[in-house]
């Protein structure tokens, strides 16, 4: 077949074009140049993209038709474009199409029962299997909704959405896995309480990793091999993401609210299907950094950075150092102590910190919490009046306790940079989610992990919510980035868009006094 055979074909038809095959031999005809199979693509994408949205976004199309024909016209993008930039544009261009095709169901702008023939009409031009028969329509999408049929999407059924969560049993950050697990299950208990989300409960199925990367992998296949979840939500740790967002990438997954501050999980532009909630630990980082600086007059000498030995400790000094860049300051000499991970060995951290001649009178942290408290507690009577700065990724709580073992001088001075309101507060979603905590969860304390993982859940519930009962991966993407200015009573709006997958910039500070309770602070 010839380039301009295939040019002809497309224009005589326009709701039965011989698409994609076409598009896949002109990629490869012999005197038809790169470029012109580019522009091919493209002008296709600006016929079937608008199809493939609206084919969307009728409950009536099964969604299993929807992604075998996504499909094949990503591998006609693939066949088509060997330059990595053309492909990236292409599908980008795909990727609106199929917005528009949404937009226009959901606006009552076209009618489902068309898009059901000029869908089958692409399945026919390709090959596609026969499309089952189609549920007779009232109208388009504004009508009645129904639930996906079972088992025509992962982790979907018309009773319930399976999530799946890798983190730590054992090892340092346990109890933070633990908190934020105990969070997000006080949420789908509440949901499912209230009829669950359009019919379906919503179940967490947690595997363990024991915070080595070594092991991110075969936990994250054993939940979506064997028990065959739907999505990512809640993963725990920095150096264990660089294993799991690879592998939800690379299978179209959605990994969300990961708990990390790391950029393995901001990237610019974000990746498609990785969103989080929490502020990053550059934004952590500076705030901290700007507190000492100019609410407790720490002479920028005077700042150490003490952080795990790997990708989380990189990524903490990174952000101190951009906060000293962006307050015109030198980062080239900041102190730096480590500690290798699931260690409490600090004696190497300790002599560090001895030796300097410029007596060091705060320290910016970034670890979990039973490095910090041996930290704290190793250093606390050799450096007195220190002040220790920590990352949310600590677990306040667990901290707290860990030093009030120790005795009340060890909580003085002690601060931790939050991504949630002052558990002790009185917020509407703290006291919102202390209500729930002691109905699922008898006798268990709220702390800041829980809460944090109360709140991202039901970031995640209201996109569910507002995604329609037709639920699959790319349609939530969609409803995730169109998330503006959400009120969850937590004094700041959250928002999530195509350009930023990070509902949340702002940071809260807390103090510990000498009970052991954490009391807010103003950071600037």
């Amino acid at each position: 077949m010839q380039y301009l055979s295939f040019a002809s074909c497309i224009t005589r038809h326009s709701l039965r074009p011989a698409v994609l095959s076409a598009v896949i031999i002109a990629a490869h005809a012999s005197g038809a140049a790169a470029a012109d199979s580019v522009n091919v693509v493209r002008e296709l994408a600006g016929r079937v993209g608008p199809i493939l949205g609206s084919a969307q976004a009728c409950t009536s199309i099964a969604t299993r038709r929807v992604q075998v024909m996504l499909g094949k016209f990503q591998q006609a993008i693939r066949e088509a474009s060997a330059n990595p930039n053309d492909r990236n544009e292409l599908a980008r261009e795909f990727e609106k199409n199929i917005a528009d095709g949404r937009t226009a169901v959901n606006r009552g702008r076209a009618d489902c029962r068309l898009v059901e023939r000029q869908l089958a009409d692409l399945e026919g031009s390709v090959g596609a299997p026969p499309a089952p028969a189609a549920a007779p329509l009232a109208g388009n999408a504004a009508s009645p909704a129904r639930p996906a049929a079972a088992g025509q999407v992962r982790g979907v059924t018309d009773q319930e959405i399976r999530f799946g969560m890798v983190i730590p049993y054992t090892g340092s950050a346990k109890e933070n896995g633990q908190s934020y697990k105990r969070g997000i299950e006080v949420a789908f208990a509440r949901a499912n309480a209230g009829g669950g989300v359009h019919g379906r409960t919503l179940k967490l199925i947690a595997a363990d990793d024991g915070f080595e990367p070594t092991r991110t992998l075969d936990a994250m296949k054993l939940l979506w091999d064997k028990e065959q979840v739907f999505g990512f939500l809640g993963n725990l740790g920095t150096p264990t993401a660089a294993v799991a967002v690879p592998f939800a990438l690379e299978r179209k997954v959605l990994f969300f609210a990961p708990f990390t501050g790391g950029s393995v999980v901001r990237h610019d532009p974000p990746d498609r299907y990785v969103f989080n909630y929490r502020p990053s630990f550059v934004e952590e980082a500076d705030a901290a950094v700007r507190y000492l600086l100019k609410m407790r007059k720490i002479r920028p000498n005077q700042i150490a950075v003490f952080g795990q030995n790997d990708d989380l400790g990189e990524q903490g000094f990174a952000g101190v150092a951009k906060a000293y860049r962006a307050a015109g300051l030198n980062d080239s000499t900041i102190l730096r102590l480590v500690y290798n991970r699931n260690s409490i060995d600090m004696d190497e951290a300790v002599a560090q910190l001895k030796q300097q001649r410029v007596p060091i009178k705060a320290i910016v942290m970034v670890g979990t919490t039973r490095p910090a408290a041996k930290f704290i507690e190793k250093t606390r009577d050799l450096f007195p009046g220190m002040i220790y700065t920590n990352m949310s990724i600590v677990g306040a709580t667990a901290l707290a306790q860990e030093l009030m073992l120790l005795g009340p001088r060890f909580t003085e001075n002690v601060i931790v940079t939050q991504a949630v309101p002052a558990v002790s507060g009185y917020s509407s979603t703290v006291l919102e989610f202390k209500t729930a905590l002691a109905q699922v969860a008898p006798g268990e304390v709220p702390d800041y992990i829980s809460l944090e993982g109360y709140i991202a859940a039901n970031l995640l519930i209201d996109a569910l919510k507002r995604c329609g009962p037709q639920l699959d991966t790319e349609r939530l993407v969609e409803t995730l980035e169109s998330t503006r200015n959400l009120d969850m009573g937590l004094g700041a709006a959250l928002n999530l868009s195509r350009g930023d997958h990070q509902a949340l910039h702002k940071v809260w500070g807390t103090q510990l006094d000498k009970t052991g309770v954490y009391q807010p602070i103003d950071l600037e």
